[in-house]
């Protein structure tokens, strides 16, 4: 099988200016990797790989000659960050894994790219393309399990897991932003999962939080977290979560024309602590208790998009909805709207000098309150002793 990717940044002055400064020099420049497997799909890029058989000292001799600027970024691992016009291309050595201890490599340089290609997590990830745009698979799978959006694991799944256990999350994020909804989950590769599962433990909290962050911004992770359920997997990484009411948010969040939201659907799957289990920001951690407080709280429509605005306000909603069972009310909607819009038309300085200090707060909450309760129909008068 034979393929060629056609893609603006494969032609790019960036690509062009780093693949040249090697090729030049006798060395191979292949890019590998999400770039080729999402340009083989279609799909947007984000970040270049190039791997080669050049050593990184050579690497960075090469890009300074060539009046680019390189960063060693993980030489010790062969990597090094070539700035191209300000683009950021990751150039790595080919490598083979000499010892693993479950959470880093320790790895040999190697000039093979099938070498390279074999210590890889999976098929359609060890998948290279030439400056001229040729794919090749080393391996020989890669591309069929592409076409097939089929995810598996290089060799045996239980050695590329022992290799790095965050492998696991991987296993499931790639499933679900490049698998077969209607073929399933590999299952050799979550019997592995499963047997493995506690090695999850010794992985940091922010290497989970981020990969359970990623894996929620999938357009429909609902299959993958059920599957993640049903391996064991994920009473690990959110210990009381729940994968059942993920398929129906969903689905409320399509039928609503909502983009998918990683904090809005760990508000509803995430146990108690889902903020500390996953090591989440603190913007990241804000915005989760306000949905949950904004639950707890019981406010109707007008009333959560006057106190979190319009687009927190509709993350509510799908909340509710989704664990109601239905879809969002279009009149909720409206309202949500109107709240978001709406200024409390009574301010502090239009009861003062008469009341200060916690009488001053008492009454402006008072007059808030009469203020919703009306739709935001009351004016300044109607409000004012």
């Amino acid at each position: 099988m034979t393929e060629r990717i056609e893609a603006d940044w494969l032609t790019g002055a960036p690509a062009r200016a780093v693949t040249q400064m090697l090729e030049e020099a006798g060395h191979q420049a292949w890019f590998v990797g999400g770039c080729v497997r999402n340009a083989l799909l279609g799909s947007p890029v984000s970040d270049l790989d190039l791997t080669t058989d050049a050593r990184p000292e050579r690497v960075m001799e090469l890009a300074r000659a060539a009046g680019l600027k390189p960063v060693p970024t993980g030489i010790d691992h062969g990597t090094i960050t070539v700035v191209a016009r300000g683009t950021p291309i990751e150039v790595t050595t080919f490598r083979r894994d000499v010892e693993t201890d479950g959470r880093r490599a320790t790895v040999a340089f190697s000039h093979d790219i099938a070498e390279d290609a074999a210590r890889r997590d999976f098929t359609m990830n060890a998948l290279y393309a030439d400056a001229r745009g040729h794919v090749a698979d080393p391996l020989g799978t890669g591309l069929g399990d592409l076409a097939a959006h089929r995810l598996r694991f290089i060799g045996e799944a239980e050695e590329r897991i022992r290799e790095d256990y965050l492998r696991i999350l991987r296993f499931f994020r790639f499933h679900a932003w490049y698998g077969d909804p209607e073929g399933g989950i590999d299952a050799d590769g979550l019997a592995a999962c499963a047997g493995l599962a506690e090695g999850i433990e010794g992985l940091s909290r922010e290497r989970i939080g981020a990969e359970m962050i990623k894996l929620m911004s999938a357009r429909d992770p609902a299959p993958a977290v059920a599957s993640m359920a049903m391996s064991g997997v994920l009473m690990r990484v959110l210990p009381g979560g729940a994968s059942d009411p993920l398929s129906v948010l969903v689905h409320v969040e399509e039928e609503a024309g909502l983009v998918p939201d990683p904090i809005r659907r760990l508000a509803l799957v995430g146990g108690e602590d889902v903020g500390e289990c996953l090591r989440l920001s603190r913007a990241q951690e804000a915005s989760l208790q306000a949905l949950r407080n904004a639950m707890e709280a019981g406010w109707g429509p007008g009333e959560l998009g006057y106190r979190l605005g319009a687009v927190r306000a509709l993350d509510v909603l799908a909340l509710n909805a989704a664990l109601s069972g239905r879809e969002i009310d279009p009149v909720s909607r409206e309202t949500v709207e109107a709240g978001a819009h709406a200024s409390m038309p009574v301010k502090a300085a239009d009861l003062m000098p008469d009341l200060t200090g916690p009488a001053l707060g008492e009454a402006l909450r008072e007059i808030e309150t009469r203020w919703i309760a009306s739709d935001f129909t009351l004016e300044r008068g109607d409000l004012l002793p």
